[in-house]
């Protein structure tokens, strides 16, 4: 795999655009539990739990998609060597979590479709990403924001404009 200075574009589009389908899904992913215990109940779920529930269902095929070709664009075109590298303890710490991402990326939306699919316990298992992602993203941005404003190592930069 090449070491490179940067991100590409296409890397640092797949980056965002990813993370804002997870942020959809943490936002409005409560209405496919909505959908699936009215059906549970015998009850019509509503117009906007329909809706969300569907969205919710077709984010999650285009996150395990989109999470799939960032691995392969991984693979083809190499990542950049960290900007800093800090403490051991910093170095395995990104380490164990950019692999924990790519770890809920992939089975999260798995898990997701044995859920609808196959019923529990998958969709209490797929229920428990949830907070695993929101304290994952909490812990990248605050360390995004450490490397920016305390280390001044370019580290952010690196994911908002593509190497030249």
């Amino acid at each position: 795999m090449e070491t490179r200075h940067g991100y590409s574009a296409y890397q640092i589009a797949l980056h965002w655009l990813i993370a804002a389908l997870v942020l959809f899904q943490l936002f409005f992913g409560e209405s496919m539990t909505s959908v699936v215990d009215a059906a549970e109940d015998g009850q019509p779920a509503s117009a906007t739990d329909q809706a969300l529930g569907s969205a919710h269902y077709w984010v999650g095929l285009a996150i395990l998609a989109l999470v799939l070709l960032r691995l392969v664009l991984r693979l083809a075109s190499g990542a950049p060597a960290p900007a800093n590298r800090g403490s051991r303890w910093m170095q395995i710490a990104a380490h164990a979590s950019h692999g924990l991402f790519y770890v809920l990326l992939f089975a999260t939306p798995v898990v997701g479709l044995l859920a609808f699919y196959a019923g529990d316990p998958w969709g209490d298992i797929h229920s428990l990403a949830k907070p695993a992602f929101i304290v994952l993203i909490a812990v990248h941005a605050l360390a995004a924001l450490y490397h920016q404003f305390w280390l001044r190592d370019g580290t952010l930069k690196r994911m908002l404009s593509p190497a030249g």
